[in-house]
């Protein structure tokens, strides 16, 4: 038996860092969604006790550095499962990009495991397994739209986003989420972005106000270290995107437009100088 799972990217509406934490990790408040770029995954029982991973892109580890193989060999030690895994990634979403690719393909591999091996794991369980993975796993385990709090595991879901196209734009450069934190100093900001007033624009259905809520408190570190992505955000603002944000630390930036006779130029426009550029939809 063969099982499939959908990877789905994610964006950050609004990312606020409130302080840092003892354990290292930095106190968030986000909201984040859903869109359509997605990895898909396919999994295969194997008759031995071993966890092979494939895939067509050739960038990315295909061992114990991939956190699809870290999922399940999590599973497997947590549950005593003694059978293997064939698992091939079809890899869409961009790598070291803001987009939580990594964390999306382990939350697949979680689900389509439980299924597999029909371990009927609840789904706030999937959640707890996957915060040892990585801070965007449980999301990714649940999907939809989401208030993360925490270091980004503690989930509320709240009503979808108005449905809107996306444009996604990655420069040729990787950011460490690492890096990108250890710069970060919650004292420089000079105002927070306001969840209530997101999630107000959300119940509203009001894609003017989502637009004028966007907030990411780690721009203006990754804007100041890497000038192409400060670059690509401005372009995006001129081409006529109704609202502009970096997602996550970067280096993806996306666009949010509601009138689809505007995607040509904005498209055309962002593949002059950067080549990963996808026009997608809103998951709702």
């Amino acid at each position: 038996m063969k099982i499939y799972e959908k990877a789905p990217a994610k964006i950050n509406l609004l990312l606020d860092v409130l302080r840092k934490r003892e354990d290292g990790f930095h106190e968030v408040e986000m909201i984040m969604t859903m869109v359509d770029l997605a990895d898909r995954l396919e999994m295969q029982e194997l008759p031995r006790d071993t966890i092979i991973i494939s895939s067509q892109a050739g960038y990315i580890p295909l061992d114990e550095k991939n956190l699809a193989f870290q999922a399940a060999r999590l599973i497997k030690d947590r549950y005593d499962v003694r059978k293997g895994v064939y698992i091939h990634l079809d890899k869409k979403i961009p790598v070291a990009a803001g987009l939580a690719g990594g964390s999306s393909d382990a939350a697949a591999a979680l689900r389509g495991l439980n299924r597999l091996w029909e371990l009927n794991i609840p789904e706030e369980e999937l959640c707890t397994l996957g915060a040892e993975l990585g801070s965007d796993v449980p999301f990714c385990v649940t999907g939809g739209t989401a208030i993360a709090t925490g270091r980004g595991e503690r989930l509320e879901p709240i009503e979808s986003p108005p449905q809107c196209w996306v444009v996604l734009a990655k420069p040729p450069i990787n950011v460490s989420t690492a890096d990108v934190y250890g710069k970060f100093r919650v004292a420089g900001i000079g105002q927070h972005p306001s969840a209530a007033d997101m999630v107000s624009a959300i119940q509203r259905g009001s894609f003017a106000d989502v637009c004028g809520g966007l907030g990411n408190v780690l721009e203006s570190v990754t804007l100041d270290l890497y000038p192409e992505v400060r670059q690509l955000k401005e372009s995006m603002i001129r081409l006529g995107a109704d609202g502009v944000l970096m997602s996550g630390s970067g280096p993806t930036v996306f666009g949010l437009v509601s009138k689809e006779g505007k995607l040509p130029r904005i498209y055309n426009g962002l593949r002059g100088f950067c080549k990963e550029v996808y026009v997608v939809r809103m998951l709702t």
